[in-house]
């Protein structure tokens, strides 16, 4: 399916590519494909004016292949606001990510360090959602 098909499927959703870069991209994708990851945060900083939509409860939105291709349609079950230090283990764990909830510290962490600093007291948004759809299977 091209995104120009799936924007007509789902002509009000938001696109977004997972991570940040090609191979994290496809990690995460496959992460979803297997169900083993339903949720996903975000730094606040990075949403509303000048940045990305904020998740809405029962939007469904595209995410991409790196390569800007429609990957997976995505349902928005739930949307919270917490700082980084009060994320808690089972919301971590349903990233999918890691084992650990120390891992998944460590490497959240490091991918905010990136984008623009990290600090304990960091807002984040935290999505759960459900798949949809799998484009590849179209």
């Amino acid at each position: 399916m091209t995104l120009e098909e799936a924007m007509r499927k789902y002509p009000d959703a938001v696109t977004f590519r997972f991570g940040d870069g090609p191979e994290m991209c496809a990690e995460l994708l496959a992460l979803v494909r297997s169900g083993a990851k339903t949720a996903t945060c975000g730094a606040l900083r990075d949403f509303g004016e000048g940045g990305e939509p904020k998740p809405v409860v029962g939007r469904r939105d595209i995410s991409l292949n790196w390569d800007g291709t429609p990957a997976v349609v995505i349902e928005t079950l739930s949307v919270t606001e917490k700082r980084f230090c009060d994320m808690d283990e089972e919301f971590a764990l349903a990233e999918g990510e890691n084992e650990t909830f120390d891992g998944w510290w460590q490497d959240h962490r490091a991918y905010f360090e990136r984008h623009g600093g990290w600090d304990p007291e960091m807002m984040l948004i935290c999505e759960r959602f459900r798949m949809v759809e799998d484009l590849a299977d179209v």
